[in-house]
């Protein structure tokens, strides 16, 4: 069997054994390990360790000199300098900061309020309380990045209001569900932190880029509730004066600066330090760490268990990225050792593909990984093998990277394994069926197929904040 052939296998059984349940992480540190044993296996350095051995037998130091030849393989430490490399990798040190002060703000009790605020703020628009939900949502998720924290937290306050004011269930579930999501794509998002470490792009460009490609996800998602609500009013009935009162002007300008005003604050203050030069990500996520924990002090809603909860919590996510990129660094370099990189390149440039034909099927293929596999995990072990082949086919990784971004927020919302229905299931009504959120999602899937559709005929909409603020 051929170098290549054993590269193969190895994604082949990998691939396997993530689908039979194994941890990822470890599967591909065993693995990568496995395999590099035999890539960079000398068979004249283990026999001349055992010439040695023949010589004087029967010493411990002659022992010694055999196993030395038995554990003297590149692969460890090609390993212990990826750990390293991992472990010194500036733009990872923001993924614990930015998880931290997501975590902290989820227990500021600031969600309620912007909720309850926005509620009444958009009252008069048809579908009111579904804008407010996904508004929320929205700021929610682009201050903590935490899909599963939004869509819960969500769940528990916005789903109740909204069937108590009679909202379809599927309706509701779906502006839920698809709201929980953005936060992986709207800056500052810790899924693009972990691209700019996987391709090299500049995490500042990034976030320049992703922001109209963002706001424009949020656009359609309103259209869509808006114009639903209007053709469909049974889904999304008006609310009644008992159900969001009436409120004066003044009262009403002060609940938003008081629940609005601050979060907003310090997102734009944590992503504005970044884009216009004035803080790094780690220097700009400091920032917003301890800004969250001043709006959960000037909440009333910080306690020692609060603080301790979120401390664990960030450090548990922190170190599932980091063994997930010491497994993926390590997998990868054996795979490209074994010569199963320069494999999947000539195949896939023998195919004869257009740029757009490539883009169509790299995406089909991440959509599917999608089912499976966490964000995370696609990222980190899979978008790589399609980086090589970006130059070929002429595609910029920063537009590669925000369509991968919009990408996978099908992952969440897609059937079997869309990990938002299922968060949202968790914790809503018993009569809330699985098969009604799956429902309520498919709009919203439409609207990021069509916000993919638009980035690719309007490029543009990627490459004018980066190019207006850094240049070419």
């Amino acid at each position: 069997m051929t170098d290549p052939q054993v590269a193969l296998m190895m994604l082949g059984l990998f691939i396997v054994f993530v689908f039979l349940g194994f941890p990822i992480a470890f599967t591909l540190m065993a693995m990568g390990i496995g395999f590099g044993y035999y890539a960079f296996y000398d068979a004249r350095r283990m026999w001349r360790a055992f010439d040695r051995l023949g010589e004087d037998a029967g010493t411990w130091d002659q022992w010694r000199l055999w196993l030395e030849g038995f554990y003297n393989n590149r692969i460890f430490d090609l390993f212990v300098n990826q750990t390293y490399s991992v472990m010194s990798n500036e733009v990872l040190t923001a993924v614990p900061l930015f998880l931290f002060m997501g975590y902290i703000v989820e227990r500021a009790n600031i969600v309620d309020r912007l909720f309850s605020t926005l509620n009444i703020a958009a009252k008069r628009m048809p579908g009111s309380m579904g804008v407010a939900a996904l508004i929320t949502c929205a700021l929610f998720a682009t201050a903590t990045g935490i899909v599963g924290a939004v869509v819960t937290l969500m769940g528990l306050l916005a789903l109740p209001a909204m069937l108590k004011a009679r909202y379809n269930p599927s309706f509701a579930s779906g502006i839920i569900c698809a709201g929980g999501t953005l936060g992986i794509l709207i800056p500052p998002s810790i899924m693009l932190i972990v691209y700019a470490a996987s391709s090299g792009v500049s995490i500042v460009r990034l976030y320049a880029a992703a922001l109209l490609p963002g706001l424009t996800l949020v656009g359609l998602y309103l259209i869509y509730i808006v114009g639903r609500s209007i053709l469909q009013p049974s889904v999304a009935p008006k609310p009644s004066k008992e159900e969001v009162p009436d409120v004066p002007m003044l009262k009403l300008a002060l609940m938003i600066f008081s629940s609005f005003v601050p979060l907003a604050f310090l997102i734009l203050a944590v992503l504005g330090s970044i884009l216009f030069g004035l803080a790094t990500p780690t220097e700009a996520a400091s920032i917003g760490a301890l800004g969250g924990i001043f709006l959960a002090f000037a909440y009333r809603a910080m306690t020692w268990q609060r603080m301790r909860e979120s401390v664990y919590l960030t450090v548990r996510t922190t170190a599932m990225v980091c063994w997930l990129f010491v497994g993926s660094y390590t997998f990868s370099s054996v795979f490209s050792y074994l010569g199963g990189e320069h494999v999947i390149s000539e195949f896939v440039q023998g195919l004869n593909l257009s740029p757009l034909m490539f883009l169509l099927l790299a995406q089909l293929i991440i959509f599917l990984l999608g089912w499976p596999l966490e964000w995370s995990e696609i990222i980190i072990i899979f978008v790589p093998i399609f980086l090589p082949l970006l130059q070929f086919f002429d595609v910029d990784p920063l537009f590669f990277g925000i369509l991968v971004a919009l990408n996978l927020q099908t992952s969440f919302l897609t059937p079997p394994m869309a990990m938002s229905a299922y968060y949202l299931k968790g914790i809503a009504p018993p009569e809330i069926r699985l098969t009604q959120i799956f429902s309520g999602v498919m709009p919203f899937l439409a609207c990021v197929i069509l916000s993919m559709a638009i980035m690719y005929v309007f490029p543009q909409i990627v490459f004018y904040l980066p190019e207006l603020m850094y240049g070419r």
